[in-house]
């Protein structure tokens, strides 16, 4: 007699092979999330979605950029900075995307010491990653201060075309926020995780699970989300 092997459902050999195998995939959807927590669920849900949102903005700025019959202001003019006495093009938009691509090399080690439970280290990780976000957000205020200074409004601005201010405030500005609710959120998480809330079990927000250092990852989704969004507004709006 041969002994009868069980297999897993989820057992790639026991899915039907063509459209069926197909169908079965698709159906598949209460395998494939059952060991997904809710949290992480929940956040790749709202991710999606704010792709969609950004995703509608920048196709917004590319249709008006193309289709406005006055021209459209140079990047390299706009956003330059004068730096002993000579201008030097969009110097100040490098510096701010190495300090938010640099945020997320700090977020990713942030997360794998919370994978070892090294509360200390993924806290003082979790507060850079809050530093360099919070820089960020500085430099981009600043930008704006000096652009409103120079006559950019969201209804017109002095090198052309009058779509030009809003498509700026409207895109920088929604990215911004984020990244600002972003830093709040790191700050909040960096002081539960150096108060050892994940190890003792303290009840409070996203604290019930005792060791459980899941929020962490989380909240390193949202900030590489957040830098990835950064990379294509870099592209479209200040290089094109």
């Amino acid at each position: 007699m041969t002994e009868s092997i069980e297999r897993p459902a989820n057992d790639p050999h026991l899915r039907p092979a063509g459209l069926r195998g197909v169908a079965a995939d698709l159906s598949s959807d209460q395998r494939v999330f059952k060991n997904v927590s809710w949290g992480k669920a929940m956040m790749w849900i709202f991710l999606l979605s704010d792709t969609f949102i950004f995703g509608c903005f920048l196709l917004a700025y590319m249709t008006a950029r193309m289709s406005t019959t006055v021209a459209w202001p140079n990047p390299s003019e706009v956003f330059a900075l004068t730096i002993g006495g000579k201008e030097i093009p969009l110097i100040l938009i490098a510096i701010m995307t190495f300090v938010l691509i640099s945020s997320s090399g700090t977020m990713a080690m942030a997360v794998n010491f919370g994978y070892r439970h090294d509360r200390r280290k993924t806290a003082l990780l979790m507060l850079a990653t809050a530093v360099l976000g919070a820089t960020f957000v500085g430099m981009q205020a600043f930008e704006w201060t000096k652009l409103i200074r120079e006559g950019v409004r969201p209804w017109e601005n002095p090198w052309g075309a009058a779509q030009f201010g809003s498509s700026f405030f409207m895109i920088t500005g929604f990215h911004g926020t984020h990244v600002s609710i972003g830093v709040l959120f790191l700050l909040i998480m960096a002081r539960k995780v150096w108060r050892g809330d994940f190890d003792q079990e303290r009840r409070g927000f996203f604290t019930s699970r005792k060791g459980h250092y899941e929020i962490v990852e989380i909240t390193g989704l949202y900030w590489h989300f957040v830098d990835l969004v950064w990379v294509f507004i870099f592209a479209f709006f200040y290089l094109w």
